[in-house]
This record gives C-alpha cells, structure tokens and sequence, in this order.
C-alpha cells in the first residue's frame, strides 16, 4: 500500500498548484478551464493515472473522449508513459460510440449493422435530385451537406427546420428556401436507408437513442463508464452532449475541460455553453479549476493574445494569460502592396532562418481559409523550401480514423516525406498545434475576420481564431497582410479591426 501511495505522489511531479488541485480532484463533477498552452493534456492524463494508481478509479471503467484521432493517440500515448494504459479506454466520441453499438447490437435487432458512409456526397446529390428533380453542382450538394450536418449536430430534424430559421434568421444553403431544403433533408435520410448505411452523426445519434429507449443496453454501456473525461469541452455540440449524459445516467464522476477562447466551430453546431453552464447544470461540482499559466508562449506573444481577447465585449468569460517563459522577440508586423509580395517576403524570411541553422519544420504560415495557402506555396517551392499542407477538412473529420482503415488525416505533403518541412495550414486544421515560429498572414478586414461582418456573433468567433493562431506560436511571431490581390486590383485591403 506505501508503495501504491509513493507511486501515484510521484505522478503529481512537475505540476503547478492549479494543474495538483484539478489532478487530484477524482471524484464528483469537476470542470478545467485551461487557457492555451496551460499544459491540459498534461494536468488530465495526470489525474487520470494518478486516480487509478491510487486505486480511487478502476481502470477498466474509465473513459476519455476528445475529438480527433490525433489527440485520443497522444492522450493514450501519455498515458502508457505513467504506466496505467492498460484498461483505460481513450477514444474520440464517434469511435467510442461506435464501439458501444456493435457491442450491443445483437441484442437489439436482427439485422446486419448498417455501413458507414466514409463520403456521404453522393448520397446528398442524390437526395438533391429526387426533390429538385435535376443534377446539382459539386459545390451545392457540399454546402447541403454541411447544412445536413448542422442540422443533425444540433438535433434539428427536418419536421424542425423551418421553425429554427425562422427563430434565428438563419438562411439555407444554394438560395433554397427552408421548406425545400427540409425536403432534401427528408430525401437523405430516406436514401441512407434504403442503402442500409449511417452518416457520421448517425452514430452518435442512434447511441444516444439506445441509452435512452433500451434499459437493458443502457445498463451494458454506462457499467463500463464510472468515470467520464471530456477533452475540449468548448466544442461539444447538443448531440454530443446529449450523448455523455446519456452515458452518464445518474452517475456523476465527469471531468470536463475546455477553453471558451478557442471555440472557433460555433458555425458547425460547436458551442462553449455547455462549459459555461457546466457549475450549473451539475451543482454542487466537487472543483472549479483555472489554468492560466502558459508554458508555451513568450511574452511578447501572450502579451499579444491578451490584447486581441481584451477588446472582446465577451472578455469578462476568457482567462487572461499568464505568461511563464522568460525573454523571446518582440511581435512583428508587416504591410505588403500585394498577395505575392507578402508570400515571397514570408518565403524569404524562412529561408534566412533555415540559412541561420533554423529548422523548416520549425515554422508555419497560418491562413483564415484554404484559398489564401496557394501563393504561399509557390514562393516556398520557388526557393526550393520544403512545404507540406494542412488544409480545413471540416470539424471533427479526422474523428473517423480509428474506426476506419486508411488516414483521413488533413494533411497533404506535396514534396514526398514529411520530415523537415514548413506547415502551411489554415488557424482551424492548426488548431492543438505549435510552432516555434509562426507567420500569421492575410490580417485584413474581409479575410480576418472573414467576410467582415458586423453580426457580434460572428465577430467574436473570428476574434477567436485570431486568438487560436496567435497562440500556436512558441518563440517568434510575424503578422502581415497586402493591400491588394495584385497590381491590377482596385480594391484596397485595410487591416484587421481587431488589430486596429
């Protein structure tokens, strides 16, 4: 017993006061506000060992649920390191509630399990023909395919539609009116059955639906959940949510951790309310804990970040960063005439770092949207640098992976190999990245934010990916933008508002 107690103190080493409070807090409702680089991975793969060393947990009956694929191996990753893997079972929400329903499918129905639609574009085009009655254009099957999945992450079915946009101005994609896209909708759902296949949300969909409609099933699934993890709880949606407290049932050990700066997904059915509401919705909560400190960040950086949340009129919800690192550049900024002359100047300036003994992969260049990345790319290969791409591929897509064979990972390397390579990628596919030197380009109104709007909704979600790029740099960070597209354009760009 000594032993078990030395082991799982030796599992605390290392953390600040905040991070000990919310990794020794393993019983009840527990919520983590954690700002960028406050070490969250860190503090929760802690608790989580630190729980089953002591014997508070077992392992077996612990589960921990993040959003992508990448983030579940690395938290699994830590946790083989602390010696406690072996039982704990680390998933994103779609794997682990896949899991849940072929485990108990054959008590529930006769039938083979429906496929999953690795790419559903097909089967919306076809919906879209059969209630348009002609053939639609790739991008207007795409853009009813994103609405779909808004649609299905915020539990709206088509019966329902209507009545929400009306109560939230909100307009239908490809310049269809509400009642034919409900039409559409209707037709999806319909094709996907007479296939006998399941949408990406049809999981989480029809496991919430087992946890509330089958006592028996239920009961199977929530004995193997004594204890919840939630990472990046700023992003769940109200299905997932609907999920975990299904999962959940009258069980009350769940840990939750979250950033409400970082929810840059609100347009795709993410929403920081559940975190916020989170003291509420499970009073009395056993710890509230905020991690402020940023142990990746210099100065000059955190103090940036700082500035861009403080002219926020939702400031008062964000947490001010503390910065730990000494020292570090100060912020640059730079003013181009044109879109070339900005990638060749960011091209130029990697190349003087790598010609000083930097590394290449030490540096990435952070666009708003995946049509900024071109002209970026041609100055990286016109100076022999080598690149590779992270494009946006859409929320939670790489959530899929580990049920799946293959990689449905974002990026895509266009110079072979991937080791010793510039990252050019969009703040959304950078997001839980960082990089030691980041330039941060396009800082004009109309890019950042993008289609500048006047909506505070939007606004704000755009102040948040500024937010989410600063803080991905570790050392250096450069912001620029250009005037104009070209030399021919007559439009002029001006700066950012939120850098104004």
């Amino acid at each position: 017993m000594v032993g078990m107690e030395s082991s799982a103190d030796t599992i605390l080493d290392g953390l600040d006061d905040a991070q000990r409070l919310a990794a020794t807090s393993v019983d009840g409702p527990v919520r983590i506000i954690a700002c960028a680089g406050a070490g969250k991975t860190r503090t929760i793969t802690r608790r989580i060992a630190y729980a089953c060393a002591n014997g508070a947990w077992h392992p077996g009956a612990a589960l921990a649920v993040t959003f992508s694929v990448k983030a579940a191996n690395e938290m699994r990753g830590r946790l083989t390191a602390l010696g406690v893997a072996d039982g704990v079972h680390v998933a994103t929400f779609h794997s682990a509630a896949l899991a849940q329903l072929r485990d108990v499918w054959n008590e529930l129905c006769e039938g083979p399990f429906p496929q999953l639609i690795e790419h559903k574009t097909d089967v919306v085009s076809q919906a879209l023909v059969r209630a348009l009655n002609h053939e639609p254009e790739r991008r207007v099957a795409l853009d009813v395919e994103h609405e779909i999945d808004w649609c299905k992450v915020s539990l709206i079915a088509p019966d329902d539609y209507a009545r929400v946009c009306a109560a939230t101005h909100r307009e239908p994609p490809a310049q269809l009116d509400v009642n034919r896209f409900a039409d559409v909708y209707r037709q999806y759902e319909l094709e996907k059955t007479a296939r006998l296949q399941i949408d990406f949300n049809d999981i989480l969909l029809m496991c919430a639906h087992v946890l509330d409609a089958f006592p028996d099933a239920a009961a199977h699934i929530r004995e193997r959940i004594g204890w919840l993890t939630v990472d990046e709880y700023q992003d769940v949606s109200p299905l997932q949510h609907r999920l975990l407290r299904g999962w959940l049932g009258d069980n009350r050990n769940i840990c939750v951790v979250g950033d409400p700066a970082q929810t840059i997904y609100s347009f795709a059915g993410a929403t920081s309310y559940y975190l916020d509401t989170f003291a509420d919705e499970f009073a009395p909560v056993a710890a509230n804990v905020e991690l402020n400190r940023d142990y990746r960040s210099t100065p000059p950086v955190v103090s940036f970040a700082n500035r861009v949340l403080a002219r926020s009129p939702e400031r008062d919800g964000y947490l001010r960063l503390q910065a730990v690192k000494t020292g570090g550049p100060r912020v640059t900024s730079r003013i181009y005439e044109t879109d070339a002359e900005e990638a060749y100047a960011v091209a130029a300036a990697i190349q003087r770092i790598v010609a000083n003994g930097g590394r290449a992969a030490d540096c990435a260049v952070l666009t708003r949207i995946n049509g900024q990345q071109a002209a970026f790319v041609r100055a990286l290969r016109e100076r022999g640098i080598p690149y590779q791409v992270r494009r946006d591929a859409g929320w939670q897509q790489s959530a899929v992976v580990d049920m799946a064979s293959g990689d449905a990972s974002a990026i895509t390397d266009e110079q072979g190999a991937l080791s010793g390579r510039v990252t050019v990628s969009t703040i959304h596919a950078a997001k839980g990245l960082e990089f030691p030197t980041v330039f941060l380009v396009g800082l004009s109104d109309g890019l950042m934010p993008f289609h500048a709007s006047d909506d505070p909704t939007t606004l704000e979600e755009e102040r948040r990916v500024l937010y989410v790029g600063v803080t991905r740099a570790e050392e250096a960070l450069h912001l620029s933008y250009a005037r104009c597209m070209n030399e021919r354009s007559g439009f002029v760009r001006d700066v950012s508002r939120f850098l104004r």
